[in-house]
């Protein structure tokens, strides 16, 4: 009886047991299901993060899609809002100064000093800072630089400004001061007081973005280098060579939010200001000297004013924001056209794929402007490719293939310090990447209002803040039937997509100015020379060699007879006035510069064939362009095929691996049949990752890596060091130095080892440490004259002295040695050998046969209705050199 109830109440205690664990498990699956309902979606990585800019208590320039408000004076005639954005709140101040330039005063006061003390004042207090606008309000002239931070913000923000005078440095905290930087509006807008900046393109509208601060009366010092021909430009050239400092500009791209600042940090902002007034004062004395020098007082040309109606003409500008028909499209278009023309990597992307491009572009547009990122920190080019192309289906797959992008591309070492792949972004909304992959959101309008309620809105996963409020409030996707891809076909889409980058293309690359000012040059008879640009006559006047005679449209009379005459050649190109339209279909509201023959064989062609030469260089429009393009690329490899010269140096061995062999093959039986080399691309590819990311690899994607580099070292186990000069092959010298200067080696060193370079191979190379002039720049000046006087800043030297490039010197560290001027990655040495064959089999003859054949090309290709009198085919562009002019040998030869 006992055991029956001793079991009754094990029983009993073991139903209430089992009742009350189930009560317990309801009761707390209810409670989760209540909190999940009232609670975010999913946890926004900013709620946990602390981002200066979220200190801010209000910005100019939002995320939004909104146009930026500029400064209303209170005195405006205009009283409407359109107005005071479609004019410069100061433009009448800054007319005077153009009109009216006048420096009545020295950028220094006595002796000055070029060792920088160790004190300064940071400025971060609101009281700070008006002692600083009352200090500037006394000062003639003072010196300023801004340092940005863009990797962690969509449009990015001032985040430090120097100021120097003559007696003390300033740096501004204007993260800590950003709500009251519109102190310093009046003397930056005070026309008596110059402010002196370096570059100041993009200062003078940042400080208009984040402050609505505009600069009135500026003296740029780069603008001063333009108009006294520098070879550069750079404030790290004018430190080296005026004041003898050097100076690591890698610190530019350092994180400028931090704080407090590095000691590295402080020295490098101080010194970009500091040394500002002194450069000037350096600088203002030559351009004085020049016009000095000048034939007579009533022909000079007025150097100092001139520099300064550049630097006051800089700051007219107005920013604005960028815009697209829809959001992420420019980036979309750009990254589809790179790889699918196969311009990008070894990955394309299919024709099914494309609209997975467009909306994950459009995605991370929208995403970076909620979380106030840049774009390539939300989701880098390369991911958006490797997601398109892969398209995987699982969270480990999506985070998988954006990291192994992140590790195996050449990305900046800013953005690999501050970011982890996955990205934040795409840990906390990859629900979105999994939904388009499976393509749940079926039309891209529907894409970005679901994102931003789900972000914004009513219980919202992202904070709001008042960089993305405004898209709650006037959000637009500005997709419209007119500008929208169709969602019917692959078709309509690309060609929408074409349409995008072609107006891209023509925005960011067309001539922003007239090529042609048909300015004239008359013979000291009165005979009429050539049409040219102003550059030209200011080359003249400059050196006392001719005298101004009319003033509109200018034209100038030489006071020398002059070594050529039109008739000379016999045709009459260079006296026809030249209109400002493509050749081929007659456009006229952009056009680009376009090279007949090609640069890689140009380049090479002996003096009297090329310098000063304009017959071959053209307008064209974005879309001829694109033709002539095209057909030039086909008859190069035509080119390749006839003479037995491949377009690209197929591989490299080292030297001392090769034992006195060649490792540039030099046609494709040799390639196919033997295995030693690596294409110089390829090599300097996998050396730059392993030394950026070699750690943090896959051990299977760096075994393969290694693999290539050792390929180039015959197989044998390779350093760090070994790394570092792979990434050297195939550079050309500019191109060593150039990446030298990145890495913080002075100009001085690079000089030496140069000069040292020179001295071991017996001076082959004479001309090599005279840097030519930047295509962009030679291409500047394309009218060019039969005239012999010809300036030096627009002609090209670059074949000069080039070491010959035979069959015992092509692989890369022989031609590292050789100092050649070639480059290994492009058409050079192909274009190098075709010349070089050519003026050896034929002489001069088969150069100008050369180039009556790529006219003709041309001519075929476009079938140009708008070419200016006096173009043919049968153009012979040899020319005779003066007296005077820089490419006479004899004067050539007095300078060397």
């Amino acid at each position: 009886m006992e055991v029956k109830e001793k079991a009754k109440i094990v029983i009993t205690v073991a139903s209430l047991v089992a009742v009350t664990v189930l009560i317990v498990t309801e009761y707390r699956r209810r409670r989760r299901y209540r909190r999940k309902q009232t609670s975010p979606l999913s946890s926004c990585y900013l709620h946990s993060e602390v981002r200066p800019q979220f200190g801010f208590k209000r910005v100019l320039a939002d995320n939004s899609y909104s146009e930026f408000k500029h400064l209303k004076l209170d005195d405006a005639s205009s009283s409407s809002e359109e107005a005071s954005n479609c004019h410069h709140p100061y433009e009448s101040e800054i007319t005077v100064l153009l009109e009216n330039t006048q420096i009545e005063f020295g950028f220094l006061r006595g002796e000055c000093s070029l060792e920088m003390s160790d004190s300064y004042v940071w400025v971060e207090t609101e009281s700070q800072l008006k002692e600083l606008a009352e200090v500037l309000a006394k000062e003639k002239v003072f010196a300023v630089d801004t340092e940005q931070h863009s990797l962690r913000s969509f449009l990015g923000f001032t985040a430090l400004v120097q100021i120097s005078t003559h007696e003390e440095d300033f740096l501004v905290d204007t993260i800590a001061l950003h709500d009251a930087m519109s102190i310093l509006r009046p003397v930056f807008s005070d026309p008596n007081i110059c402010k002196v900046f370096h570059g100041a393109d993009n200062d003078v509208l940042w400080l208009q973005r984040d402050f609505h601060i505009y600069v009135v009366n500026m003296f740029d010092t780069a603008k001063a280098c333009e108009v006294l021909s520098k070879p550069q430009r750079s404030l790290a050239y004018l430190l080296e060579a005026v004041c003898g400092v050097a100076t690591n500009k890698l610190l530019q791209r350092e994180d400028w939010r931090q704080r407090p600042l590095s000691k590295e940090m402080v020295q490098y902002a101080r010194t970009d200001a500091h040394y500002l007034l002194y450069i000037a004062d350096a600088l203002t004395a030559e351009l004085k000297q020049l016009a000095t020098d000048s034939s007579s007082p009533d022909d000079k040309f007025h150097f100092l004013l001139e520099a300064s109606r550049r630097s006051n003409m800089t700051c007219l500008q107005l920013y604005t924001k960028e815009t697209e028909d829809f959001p992420g499209s420019a980036a979309a278009s750009s990254i589809i056209y790179r790889h699918l023309n196969g311009h990008g990597d070894t990955s394309t992307i299919s024709l099914n794929a494309e609209e997975l491009v467009r909306k994950l572009c459009a995605w991370r547009d929208l995403m970076a402007r909620i979380h106030d990122e840049s774009t390539r920190y939300v989701l880098p080019d390369q991911a958006v490719v490797a997601l398109a192309c892969k398209q995987p289906t699982t969270a480990e797959e999506i985070y998988g293939a954006i990291a192994h992008t992140d590790l195996a591309t050449e990305s900046s070492p800013s953005l690999n310090s501050s970011v982890q792949s996955p990205y934040p972004v795409i840990c906390s909304h990859l629900d979105d990447i999994y939904q388009m992959i499976l393509n749940k959101l079926a039309k891209l309008d529907d894409i970005l209002p679901l994102v931003l309620k789900k972000c914004l809105g009513k219980n919202g996963t992202c904070p709001i803040s008042v960089f993305n409020y405004s898209l709650l409030l006037n959000f637009k996707t500005k997709l419209s039937s007119h500008s929208a891809p169709k969602q019917n076909g692959h078709k309509n889409f690309k060609q929408f997509t074409r349409k995008a980058s072609r107006e891209l293309f023509v925005k960011k690359f067309s001539c922003k100015a007239p090529v042609y000012h048909n300015c004239r040059i008359y013979a000291n008879d009165g005979r009429l020379l050539c049409y040219c640009d102003k550059r030209k006559l200011e080359w003249y006047l400059n050196r006392g060699l001719a005298k101004l005679v009319e003033e509109d449209p200018p034209a100038i009379m030489l006071l020398f007879e002059p070594k050529g005459r039109p008739e000379d050649e016999g045709n009459d190109f260079y006296i026809q006035t030249k209109r400002n339209i493509c050749v081929g279909c007659g456009e006229g509201k952009h056009y680009l510069r376009y090279r007949i023959i090609p640069s890689c064989y140009r380049v090479h062609f002996p003096e009297h064939l090329k310098s000063h030469r304009s017959h071959d260089i053209v307008l064209l429009c974005v879309d001829c362009h694109e033709v002539a393009h095209a057909a030039a690329e086909r008859y190069k490899k035509q080119i390749a095929t006839e003479f037995g010269i491949p377009l690209f140096v197929r591989r490299v061995l080292d030297s001392k691996e090769a034992q006195g062999t060649s490792s540039l093959m030099e046609d494709e039986s040799t390639v196919n049949s033997e295995d030693a080399g690596v294409s110089p691309l390829l090599l300097r590819s996998a050396a730059m990752a392993l030394l950026r990311h070699g750690n943090r690899m896959p051990s299977s994607r760096r075994e393969e890596l290694l693999q290539i580099v050792k390929m180039y070292y015959g197989g044998r186990d390779i350093s760090e060091d070994d790394l570092e000069r792979a990434l050297l092959i195939g550079l050309s010298p500019h191109e060593r130095r150039k990446r030298e200067r990145k890495k913080g080696v002075s100009l001085k060193h690079s000089a030496e080892v140069a000069r040292l370079d020179k001295q071991e191979n017996g001076n082959k190379d004479k001309n090599n440490d005279d840097e030519a002039p930047a295509d962009s720049e030679k291409i500047m000046n394309v009218e060019r004259s039969t005239v012999a006087d010809d300036s030096g800043d627009g002609g090209t030297s670059e074949g000069d002295g080039a070491t010959e490039l035979n069959d015992a010197q092509c692989n890369g560290n022989m031609l590292h040695q050789q100092n050649s001027k070639l480059s290994l990655l492009g058409h050079g040495p192909h274009g190098k050998q075709i010349v070089e064959y050519l003026l050896r089999e034929y002489g001069e003859d088969g150069v100008r046969d050369f180039c009556q054949r790529w006219r003709k090309v041309f001519v075929d290709a476009v079938h140009p209705r708008h070419l200016p009198g006096g173009w043919n085919v049968s153009h012979s562009g040899r020319r005779d050199f003066g007296e005077f002019s820089v490419y006479n040998p004899t004067k050539r030869l007095s300078t060397e």
